[in-house]
């Protein structure tokens, strides 16, 4: 692998996150941005990078599992003739296009042919940063460049049930398996594919004796993609069971607060911040 182009965060000496624009990884795994290493302030990483079950999931990023039937996700896509997922010659590109100011970045996303189907404006912000915890907000404008229809899609949509991930996407450690979720409208992995502002993941670390909480809280109403085993993933998604069109021209508005915290945080604790805190708007 070749090298990469990066913005690297610090607070109080710990790399809190590296943010990756310019990757170097193959076509088959959807080269775009993505959050990695994240770690909390007593520098514990959150995030895991490449595992061997899924190369494609990459730490925090931005996805689209199926647009108009081009994969912006990586991996195989999911047929539903088939009913299963099959490799194809679709694995689309999000190119960095520059930082026109800090903490804003223009993307055009490209299909593995070559066409521009989407501009994209992407901005991040490290916001209150706290005793045991500090806050990543991130938005993004995508306006359809097509000239048609664009459909946001998933698995669900197209045949396969409860495999509706779509949009922002994380993958925690392997230390974070069978770890503890914590919503607003529910607890544990029965949260997949239910509605919640607002869902909560919380694992331990190996070989250091302290656990970490992320709690995901989503702008715009979604429905989630939760997973405990056989690893940590959790999804706001865009399209879990129902198909987004975004007309030519058109632009979608997404917004999110991504909380990094220190220890398991009760459902008071997770309350109490959602309350007392701005949450980010699209």
């Amino acid at each position: 692998m070749g090298s990469v182009k990066k913005l690297v965060v610090e607070e109080r000496g710990v790399e809190i996150l590296h943010y990756v624009y310019e990757p170097d990884m193959p076509i088959y795994e959807s080269p775009k941005p993505y959050l990695h290493p994240m770690r909390t302030l007593a520098g514990d990483v959150v995030t895991a990078y490449r595992p061997h079950d899924h190369l494609w999931h990459k730490g925090l990023q931005m996805t689209v599992s199926n647009l108009s039937g081009q994969n912006f996700w990586g991996g195989g896509t999911y047929v539903r003739e088939e009913e299963t997922y099959v490799d194809l010659p679709n694995n689309g590109t999000m190119r960095h296009e520059g930082f026109p100011e800090p903490g804003v970045e223009r993307l055009t996303w490209h299909t593995q042919a070559g066409d521009h189907w989407v501009d994209e404006v992407r901005t991040l912000e490290i916001r209150d940063v706290e005793d045991d915890s500090w806050a990543l907000d991130l938005t993004t404008a995508m306006t359809n460049t097509r000239g048609e229809d664009l459909v946001f899609g998933s698995p669900t949509t197209n045949g396969r049930p409860m495999a509706g991930y779509c949009g922002l996407f994380w993958r925690g450690p392997r230390s974070f398996e069978h770890g503890e979720v914590i919503a607003e409208t529910g607890d544990g992995p029965e949260m997949m594919g239910r509605q919640a502002r607002w869902l909560a993941y919380a694992g331990g670390h190996d070989e250091v004796d302290r656990s970490s909480t992320l709690l995901f809280i989503s702008a715009q109403p979604a429905k989630w993609f939760v997973r405990t085993t056989p690893f940590a993933a959790v999804n706001p998604s865009i399209a879990f069971d129902e198909e987004v069109r975004l007309a030519p021209g058109d632009t979608l508005s997404l917004a999110y607060r991504v909380v990094v915290a220190d220890g398991r945080w009760s459902r008071d604790r997770l309350e109490s911040y959602v309350n007392d805190h701005r949450l980010p708007r699209p």
